[in-house]
């Protein structure tokens, strides 16, 4: 058990990377919590969105391969936001307090979802130049509970947790799934009452994403073949409103990939950030590129 939580990888993701907390909006109780790190002179670098159950702490892995490879990249969690109007106003400001004009965004689950309505809200002055979409989706009715998001706040923490963990894989995984799925349990348990039902909330109000609007952004497609909260349903909606993305499957992962899987999951990110290499929306630091190149062929060549 915990294994993750002492793994050395953890550790000195912990004791290196600052915990900055930011406030961007006139309630300063709504806090948004981040670990920026890599070169600060990148103004399009790569931010991940946590799941419901997670916090910024879940991507640490991707967090440390890719500054190691020059670029930067951003990890956060969320405020209390309890309708997408509201989180998309935030991030926006989040955008604006960080001067960064346009991002890459990362998204797992209800991630994956939010950056896909902040693409949206922000189509007619772009603030998103790429999304990577992993176990996501694209219509929240999926989860066949639009009738209770509006009684999510109501219910107490340990009801929260009981429906979060309902999507937690059940039977036998292997040990660094079941590492991962430990890890999730152990960020879930970190969340208040608040910070959950608003999530629930967002996850499962009834909203679905306008395609036609982001029509013009490069999408990565990250899925599963194995157990995991999305129906195979969910996955085909997500591939038939995005006919151009590129799809990058996993053969296991189950619902946390990034964590479980992270060396494939961080070389499909490479994969997706080095088509913009060379450009003012390159994520990696020029410097760097040549390195990185290099050792992104040889982990593609192992790979065959």
């Amino acid at each position: 058990m915990e294994e993750i939580k002492v793994s050395p990888d953890y550790n000195w993701f912990r004791s290196t990377v600052p915990l900055k907390r930011i406030i961007v909006d006139d309630d300063d109780s709504k806090v948004w919590s981040l670990y920026d790190a890599g070169p600060k002179s990148i103004r399009c670098p790569i931010i991940f969105l946590p799941p419901v159950s997670g916090t910024a702490e879940v991507f640490f892995q991707q967090v440390l391969a890719l500054t190691g490879w020059g670029y930067r990249v951003i990890s956060l969690q969320y405020p209390v936001y309890w309708d997408l109007v509201e989180f998309c106003d935030g991030f926006r400001k989040l955008l604006d307090h960080l001067q960064l004009d346009k991002v890459h965004l990362f998204g797992a689950s209800l991630g994956g979802f939010l950056a896909q309505k902040f693409a949206e809200s922000t189509h007619k002055s772009p603030r998103v130049h790429s999304l990577i979409l992993c176990n996501s989706f694209s219509d929240t009715s999926i989860f066949n509970q639009t009738w209770t998001a509006n009684s999510f706040w109501l219910m107490p923490a340990f009801m929260l947790k009981k429906i979060v963990l309902g999507n937690f894989a059940k039977g036998p995984v292997d040990s660094k799934m079941a590492d991962a799925i430990d890890f999730m349990v152990d960020r879930l348990e970190s969340l208040n009452q608040s910070e959950l039902a608003s999530r629930l909330t967002l996850n499962c109000q009834n909203s679905y994403v306008e395609p036609h609007k982001i029509k013009d952004v490069v999408v990565t497609i990250i899925d599963v073949f194995d157990q995991s909260a999305l129906s195979l349903e969910a996955k085909e909606e997500m591939y038939k409103l995005y006919p151009n993305a590129r799809r990058a499957h996993l053969k296991t992962g189950g619902n946390f990939p990034y964590l479980c899987r992270s060396a494939e999951v961080n070389l499909y990110i490479q994969i997706h950030l080095r088509q913009f290499h060379g450009t003012r929306y390159a994520a990696i630091s020029p410097a760097m590129v040549s390195t990185e190149e290099l050792e992104c062929l040889e982990h593609c060549s192992a790979g065959r």
